[in-house]
């Protein structure tokens, strides 16, 4: 069945009907499309387009429609065109002419824009709550690691000392930033395109308030050739799941790299770890590897709908109908990715005795030191100097800044004194940094408070 052909008089070419369907991946509507279906009904029997009786027969045809498709007692058949013939088809088949007054008073065009603003929306609703289940996770990290040093990078050379609580707290940060571009994308969309018709409306009294609150939107779309021309919200939500894999791929490359021989900051989880088919000793992450691979391919989608719709006038085109295997892909994809990471990063064994090994051997507590001369009169370029040449010292001997003998201070600079081991101690130099966002327990301890609020709502 065709929701079209009156005016043609062959049969469309099979290499056609091949190229133009789209049941093969549209099939995933079905559930929004009943929805859309029994709404639309609803609202015509309520304006008197319809009659109570069809009304009835076609609303208990849907829901057995939906019953056997959930149960598995019915299969989509692929030589449909697309969902929406399908379910007509499979209506009108069960309970007669009244399923041929379904489409009263719409059109395909607003109704594959219903049904996609229905699954996007909901897609966004389960990817928020994957959000929120990495969110606890790395909240417990930060809760238990207030204490454990380790160092700050730019540059990827050793900085300063921070906590791994710090650490974890920044992309805690990004990761709230995208749940936060996710409900602002919810918000927006929340319009119903229903009863735009294929682009100019429709002459029936159809009440599209009332639809539009049958189906949880905050009211209908304002313009009809916009309503079925709009994919702005796929194109947002691609760009918001293009900075999640972004947050993902790169707390995935440190995950990587601290799992390397050379950090040894962390150990993963054989859950979540891969071997090698010819050398026994490895244990690769290849998790975090996959994740950071997969990255781009939501990209990819992100840049390939932006260039489907740059070219297309008012309104519909059947390029339009592009937008779905992309943006069904880039969901799955990042879904799965935040899954998996959230299970790595929940199970992943953190050094901390290395980490603050590390931490002391990179001289991240060199500014401290420079510090100390400044707080005792010595101008801050010169004791930018005498730290650097202690650390010339420091790298031909060896060892870090805290193993100098008291003697060895002094030579560079009178100024030092017993004191100098306790200011620059990883523990100090930590502790002391106490203003709002800095990494000492104190001031993590007030964002912990704030972040164990943002959980519970």
């Amino acid at each position: 069945m065709k929701l079209w052909g009156g005016r043609f008089t062959k049969e469309t070419d099979q290499l056609v009907q091949d190229f133009n369907a789209s049941i093969s991946f549209d099939q995933r509507f079905w559930r929004q499309d009943i929805e859309g279906s029994i709404a639309h009904v609803t609202m015509l029997a309520k304006q008197g387009i319809l009659s109570r009786e069809d009304r009835d027969a076609i609303i208990g045809g849907l829901t057995g429609i939906r019953d056997d498709l959930e149960s598995g007692s019915l299969e989509i058949d692929e030589s449909f065109e697309d969902i929406h013939s399908f379910v007509e088809a499979t209506l009108t088949e069960r309970i007669g002419e009244a399923g041929k007054r379904l489409h009263t008073g719409r059109s395909r065009n607003d109704q594959v824009a219903l049904d996609m603003k229905l699954y996007a929306r909901e897609e966004i609703r389960l990817l928020d709550g994957l959000l929120k289940n990495l969110l606890q996770a790395l909240y417990h990290i930060m809760e238990e690691n207030l204490d454990t040093c380790m160092p700050g990078f730019t540059h990827l050379q050793k900085a300063q000392p921070i906590t791994l609580a710090h650490h974890i707290g920044a992309y805690f940060e990004m990761f709230r930033r995208d749940r936060s571009r996710l409900q602002d994308i919810a918000r927006r969309m929340n319009t119903c395109p229903l009863g735009a018709g294929a682009l100019a409306g429709t002459t029936y009294p159809l009440d599209r308030e009332y639809t539009a609150a049958l189906l949880g939107f905050d009211g209908p779309t304002q313009n009809s050739m916009d309503s079925v021309a709009d994919r702005d919200y796929l194109i947002e939500l691609l760009s918001a799941l293009s900075t999640v894999m972004m947050h993902l791929s790169r707390f995935s490359e440190e995950i990587i790299l601290w799992n390397s021989n050379e950090y040894r900051f962390v150990e993963l989880d054989d859950a979540y770890s891969t071997g090698s088919s010819i050398m026994p000793q490895k244990k690769n992450p290849d998790i975090a590897e996959l994740v950071r691979g997969k990255t781009g391919r939501v990209y990819g989608a992100l840049v390939s709908l932006l260039t489907t719709m740059k070219g297309i006038p008012l309104a519909y085109n059947k390029d339009m109908q592009e937008d779905k295997e992309m943006a069904f892909d880039a969901i799955d994809t990042t879904k799965g990715c935040i899954q998996l990471f959230t299970g790595m990063i929940a199970t992943t064994r953190f050094n901390r005795a290395v980490m603050e090994s590390s931490a002391k051997k990179g001289f991240t507590n060199a500014t401290d030191a420079a510090d100390y001369l400044v707080n005792r009169g010595v101008p801050f370029r010169d004791a930018h100097g005498i730290i650097g040449n202690l650390v010339l010292t420091c790298i031909e001997k060896g060892c870090a800044l805290d193993d100098l003998s008291l003697e060895e201070f002094q030579a560079a600079s009178s100024v030092f004194e017993k004191d100098i081991y306790e200011a620059i101690s990883m523990k100090t130099c930590v502790e002391k940094r106490v203003t709002d966002g800095a990494p000492g327990p104190e001031a993590m301890r007030r964002v912990l408070e704030k972040y164990l609020e943002y959980l519970k709502d």
